[in-house]
């Protein structure tokens, strides 16, 4: 089997470029959701079995093969979908809060005030 079996393929456009996004076949599970734990030192085992239990292990390790192999293209990926991901933030940190952000914020206010 080859490690692009593993996984699901999509590219779509955003306002703020085109982004890819790359799943475990089957899975709503995007790999960098297993390479970022795998990263700071978490063992495969572990990521089944604390964080994706839906996941099989050869399936964990299958992307980590995959990152190793591609670890340049993905890290690039990673990097893109953080920056893309950035970009949404600020645009919507810079919008006015809605009617009802104000009056929760407005109730939260007045109750620590009390």
């Amino acid at each position: 089997m080859r490690f692009e079996d593993y996984f699901e393929f999509e590219k779509c456009d955003t306002k703020f470029g085109p982004v890819d996004r790359i799943r475990i076949k089957g899975h709503r599970i995007a790999i960098e959701n297993i390479i970022e734990p795998f990263n700071t030192g978490v063992p495969p085992e572990t990521i089944v079995r604390k964080y994706h239990p839906t996941l099989s292990l050869e399936q964990v390790y299958a992307t980590i093969a995959y990152y190793l192999h591609n670890q340049k293209e993905v890290d690039e990926y990673i990097r893109r979908r953080d920056e893309i991901g950035d970009r949404y933030y600020q645009e919507h940190s810079q919008q006015e809060p809605s009617p009802m952000a104000k009056r929760i914020r407005a109730l939260k206010a007045k109750k620590r005030g009390d």
